[in-house]
């Protein structure tokens, strides 16, 4: 008897310390940027926002239901956090800019106004941090040096 109970606390083992480990709390951190350019892609001249307002939604991957939402502002270096306490394995989430703080940068990016995160443990991750990709706003006028920057970046097409 004595050995079955020390080789099922062998097996549980494992499992205990992933689930000790992440918690099923999530750190979400991710990054709001003013696309000074308006190339769509972060370069030397992006600035980034303080102040911009972001959200993280999670649904139901049938239903497409939404089962969590959760809202945060982004601090001096355009850097969010958001605190995620449960798991979202069976769901879709995804973090999306809300809105802008600067007035001449408050055009969503499409294609950079949302970004894909993973909220689970059940995926191999035996830690709770997580990284979104940067989302962008797009400045309503380019700044004047965004030509010769453009060529920096790509000189065989401009």
């Amino acid at each position: 008897m004595a050995k079955l109970l020390a080789l099922l606390a062998l097996c549980l083992l494992p499992v205990l310390s992933t689930a000790i480990a992440t918690g099923n709390t999530f750190s979400l951190k991710g990054r709001v940027y003013c696309d000074t350019c308006r190339c769509g892609f972060e370069t030397s001249a992006t600035t980034y926002l303080a102040g911009a307002k972001v959200r993280v939604e999670c649904r139901d991957r049938n239903s497409m239901n939404l089962r969590y939402t959760m809202d945060a502002v982004t601090d001096a270096t355009g850097t969010y956090h958001i605190e995620v306490a449960t798991d979202h394995g069976d769901q879709k989430c995804e973090c999306t800019l809300v809105g802008s703080p600067d007035p001449g940068c408050g055009k969503p990016n499409i294609g950079r106004h949302r970004a894909t995160v993973i909220l689970t443990s059940n995926n191999g991750m035996n830690y709770g941090a997580r990284y979104a990709n940067a989302m962008g706003f797009l400045k309503d006028t380019a700044l004047a040096g965004c030509p010769q920057l453009m060529k920096s970046y790509f000189p065989e097409e401009i």
